[in-house]
């Protein structure tokens, strides 16, 4: 029996996660050069393991040459081999590894695997969603924090939570640790397709900063914003977020 395309994508974003904290526990490889020999062997494996079950379906990576061929596939594996390569080689555990199926465009299968936490999540079991954290919290770049997210934060009376990976920081609204994340410095399809998609599994919205739709497999792999959030706090967000490219 043909394992689902869910399954699949479990399977697969767990075996890269059980990869990469092997390669970390060896030793043989410490900060940048750990996360480019992570991002390396990862990819590989997923890679391989893909067109070994879905020799069908085409593959966009971060890791691997793009093919414009793609562009005429319904069917597109989007994947992040280790998203949070900085965080990774660091020793943290705020790094994920993304893999999502893109079928005409949207975002409809993921897995986010969160080894560092020992956690993956999926669209096929999403988890049921927490109440809202009073006050609301809001997650930010650890490193560069979007000056957008920053403004939205302040209006709505927002604690900030510093986090690395997009994977990461989508996950923890999913998990109920925080309730928006709202990201508009720069990102392409294969950082938040898969978090997309188990965030909108789950029962979030997810989409532009600007409220419009995400789309995959486009010539162009730039996305460069992103909000997933509370249902119930979409509207505000979008709305104060508006505010601020109005007046930017």
């Amino acid at each position: 029996m043909r394992e689902s395309d869910e399954k699949l994508a479990e399977r697969l974003a767990d075996a890269a996660g059980e990869l990469l904290l092997h390669l970390r526990a060896e030793g043989r490889h410490a900060g940048k050069a750990l996360g480019q020999a992570g991002d390396a062997a990862a990819n590989a494996l997923l890679c391989r393991e893909l067109r070994a079950a879905r020799p069908d379906d085409a593959i966009l990576s971060e890791e691997e040459k793009d093919s414009e061929a793609r562009l005429a596939a319904s069917r597109v594996w989007i994947v992040d081999p280790l998203d949070g390569t900085r965080e990774y080689g660091e020793g943290r555990s705020d790094w994920a590894v993304h893999v999502a199926l893109a079928v005409d465009g949207e975002a409809k299968i993921g897995a986010v695997a969160l080894p560092g936490l020992g956690v993956t999540l999926t669209s096929g079991s999403p988890p049921a969603l927490k109440p809202a954290n009073a006050p609301l919290k809001m997650l930010v770049s650890r490193t560069r924090p979007a000056a957008e997210a920053l403004f939205v934060a302040e209006r709505l009376r927002a604690e900030l939570l510093a986090m690395g990976s997009a994977g990461a920081k989508a996950m923890a609204v999913v998990r109920g640790e925080a309730d928006i994340y709202l990201h508009s410095g720069g990102q392409y399809e294969w950082d938040n397709c898969a978090p997309v998609a188990v965030a909108e599994a789950a029962g979030l919205h997810a989409s532009r900063a600007d409220g419009t739709p995400l789309r995959y497999n486009a010539h162009d792999t730039y996305l460069p914003d992103l909000l997933i959030c509370r249902k119930e706090l979409a509207g505000e967000v979008l709305r104060i977020a508006a505010g601020f490219a109005a007046s930017s």
